[in-house]
């Protein structure tokens, strides 16, 4: 409305000022209602500006309502849960007399299931004491040789002895050399030191073909050295047949790459694992149940 009124004044000022005023004040009027038009635009302007800003205003308003809300319905939610959790306790502060006793009985079969756990870690433990008995022991014994064709190691509390290709045989044969007799006699003579513990013997070859009449392929040469091993240890160093076991792995367990020269030579190898009897272990475990059965009785 007042926007309507300026207008019609500014169309009449001119009508009436003509005839009733000089021309100079007629100009000054003109530029003093020119100022008056651009300080209404400049008010207009101010006044969408200000109408955006209560938009705005008016929409983070509406926001924070609706955070509120949802902050509202989620004390709600945790006043209800911590009436359930007080209900909860409530509960469990007036157990049965039978609830007790089924908790005591459950509280003495985990005691007993710990029991059982800790035997199983001292069996474990004292299989772990042997295990490094017999690796120093065999060390001790091969430990003139300081060879790399020799190695002593342990894989998952497995003692094994791992022997070279280039030590032990010729290229696609069978034939022991003597100083692979030589050292399988030291191996003897701890495995005899050792009654209780089974023996694998392993033979491994590398990816080649083998060319020979006597052999199809590499399972038969290596299976062919396993058990030249296995006949060496019990023929000349009398290891008991009953304790050693022959296996032939061909070329399908290879330690490394059989792409260069030096990786097929340590892929042709015979490994001597020294196994400890399953029975054993396990009477062990039993033993040291049946010692802590007959000490809790004693209590």
């Amino acid at each position: 409305m007042n926007r309507i009124h300026l207008v019609a004044l500014a169309f009449s000022v001119p009508v009436i000022l003509t005839s009733c005023v000089s021309k100079k004040k007629y100009t000054a009027l003109q530029l003093s209602n020119q100022t008056l038009n651009n300080k209404l635009d400049e008010c207009n302007r101010a006044l969408d500006a200000c109408r955006g800003e209560k938009s705005v205003q008016d929409a983070r308003l509406a926001e924070l309502q609706n955070k509120n809300e949802h902050l509202k319905d989620q004390v709600n939610q945790l006043n209800n849960t911590n009436a359930a959790l007080l209900n909860n306790v409530n509960q469990m502060a007036t157990l049965s007399q039978k609830e007790a006793e089924n908790l005591e009985k459950s509280l003495e079969q985990i005691k007993e299931q710990d029991l059982r756990i800790r035997r199983l870690q001292d069996a474990l433990t004292k299989k772990d004491s042997v295990t490094l008995a017999l690796v120093v022991s065999l060390k001790s014994s091969l430990g003139n040789l300081n060879d790399t064709d020799v190695v002593v190691n342990v894989e998952k509390s497995v003692v094994f002895i791992e022997l070279s290709d280039k030590m032990l045989f010729k290229t696609g044969s069978t034939e022991l050399s003597s100083r692979a007799k030589e050292v399988l006699g030291k191996v003897a003579t701890v495995l005899n030191d050792k009654p209780d513990q089974e023996v694998l013997v392993e033979g491994h070859t590398d990816n080649v073909p083998i060319k020979r009449d006597c052999f199809n392929d590499n399972w038969d040469l290596s299976a062919a050295r396993a058990i030249t091993i296995t006949r060496v240890l019990q023929n000349d160093y009398g290891v008991a047949p009953a304790r050693i076991t022959a296996a032939g792995r061909s070329e399908y367990v290879p330690k490394t790459g059989n792409d260069t020269a030096e990786g097929r030579s340590a892929n042709r190898r015979i490994r001597i694992v020294i196994l400890p009897k399953m029975d054993q272990f396990f009477g062990m475990i039993e033993d040291g149940l049946k010692a802590a059965s007959e000490g809790e009785g004693m209590e």
